[in-house]
């Protein structure tokens, strides 16, 4: 069940409705509204397989019973929490690698295990319980009920591509019946009408009428088409993974819910270290709290330590995306550049120049492209032949440059650059006009949007993650 189409819009429709007649009851009443999320959740979830609803279930309660087991054992026995720890870490890990990497593994010693289907947004509710189970385990969180837990894990919103929602976020937001002023109404309903511009029209366009020709026939186009559809893909990508989160955040807030903001305009990074402050925010500080510093120690150590650190945590990071070397020299490519980053900040001469503002975003932007190109091939040497064809300079017609090509390039860009609180200025306008006059706005919106958009939707780039 893909957001922007007419089957989810009737599926929100009658889940937002159920949620406010539910809102109104106390006490034990209220678990009722959790199971409604919860069972629609789960509906949202088997839309695509049912089979896997059970796999989330069984996820859900290793992670519960792990929690509880951990807050119960008294901190004096460290050995045996650390114990704990370690078996459910390794549980959310083996199935995790079980559905991701097993075929990968299989293929690079020569062996065949069949087709393993892997479960849509399995990476993201794994990594869910990952932080639940370390958070009890180091007391930033309190233990959950069984349904608290699995609603947190299943909620259909940040559920099949985030963003990574901490359970000290989003679990006392359950204990409390929805509020949803007019203002907070208006934001949302402008984030979803805006994701759903950049999903349905832009990234959509791009990928069919540039980005997917190119990179499926490198050999067949000019330089001038390779280099731009690798800026198309950087465009693509960003419209179409902050469209999800934009979406996201949106329904979760008519739902009463509140969800960190998961991007920061990216592409405005002068650094590749603010880069990932900036890109899939909820990723990058996970990676950040949980993997450099909970695992690897952080720069609480020596240099080359820290530059070790940074490596690893980038490399898994890239493995975390998906079982391919392309990933893996994706994140290395990431880590390696942070790691040049970090020694250039510790051991730079005092006299050394720095680069101008722009200098650094344009630097980045283009180490970032040049990383996207390893991202979108599905094989190492398809991306080696990518870059070894743009550098070449082979001649010929820049055939995929029309201009309503460069026009959603051009479009994307600007969503990108635009005045950071335009949402909320455009949300303060909305507010203040009659409930018709936005229902009547927003359904022309939509109808222009199915007008301008090809037929179908594709899956989110970030769905197979």
């Amino acid at each position: 069940m893909l957001f922007p189409t007419l089957t989810f819009h009737v599926f929100f429709l009658l889940v937002f409705a159920a949620n406010r007649a539910l809102a109104r009851l106390r006490g034990s009443l209220a678990d009722w509204r959790r199971i409604m999320l919860l069972v629609a959740s789960w509906i949202f979830y088997g839309w695509w397989d049912p089979r896997f609803v059970g796999l989330l279930v069984v996820s859900s309660g290793w992670n519960w019973l792990f929690g509880r087991l951990l807050a119960n054992r008294p901190p004096a026995r460290s050995h045996a929490r650390l114990a704990l720890l370690w078996l459910a870490v390794l549980g959310n890990l083996g199935v995790l690698g079980w559905f991701k990497y097993a075929n990968f593994l299989a293929d690079q010693v020569g062996f065949s295990l069949g087709q393993v289907v892997l479960p849509v947004g399995i990476s993201f509710f794994t990594f869910q319980g990952l932080s639940y189970v370390i958070d009890v385990y180091n007391g930033r969180t309190r233990p959950a009920r069984l349904l608290d837990l699995t609603l947190l894990m299943s909620f259909f919103p940040h559920l099949v591509a985030g963003p990574i929602v901490r359970p000290a976020h989003l679990l006392p937001q359950l204990a409390h019946p929805p509020r949803l002023g007019r203002q907070e109404a208006a934001a949302c309903l402008v984030l979803i009408l805006w994701g759903t511009i950049k999903k349905a029209v832009i990234a959509n366009d791009l990928s069919v009428g540039l980005v997917d020709p190119v990179f499926a026939n490198p050999a067949g186009h000019s330089s001038t088409d390779l280099a731009l559809a690798a800026y198309g893909y950087a465009v693509q990508i960003y419209c179409d993974f902050s469209a999800y989160t934009d979406m996201a955040i949106g329904l979760a807030g008519l739902l009463g819910f509140r969800f960190p903001r998961n991007f920061d305009q990216p592409y405005r990074a002068a650094s590749l270290q603010d880069f990932w402050r900036r890109w899939h925010i909820s990723l990058s500080s996970w990676l950040r709290d949980y993997l450099y510093i909970g695992a690897f120690g952080g720069s609480r150590q020596a240099l080359w330590r820290t530059c070790l650190a940074l490596l690893g945590t980038m490399v898994l990071g890239g493995l975390w995306h998906g079982a391919s070397w392309n990933f893996v020299i994706w994140g290395a490519l990431h880590g390696g550049v942070l790691v040049i980053e970090r020694l250039w900040q510790q051991l730079r001469p005092q006299a050394a120049p720095r680069l101008p503002a722009w200098a650094g975003v344009l630097v980045t932007f283009h180490i970032v492209t040049l990383g996207w190109i390893f991202f979108r091939c599905t094989a190492f040497d398809g991306a080696v032949d990518y870059i070894a064809g743009i550098a070449a300079l082979r001649g010929g017609t820049a055939t995929m440059a029309t201009p309503w090509v460069l026009g959603l390039i051009a479009a994307g860009m600007a969503c990108h650059f635009g005045p950071p609180r335009a949402v909320q200025h455009v949300a303060r306008r909305m507010a203040a006009l009659p409930g018709w006059a936005i229902g009547i706005g927003g359904a022309l919106l939509l109808l222009i949007i199915e007008g301008l958009r090809g037929g179908g939707v594709a899956p989110f780039i970030y769905f197979q993650f």
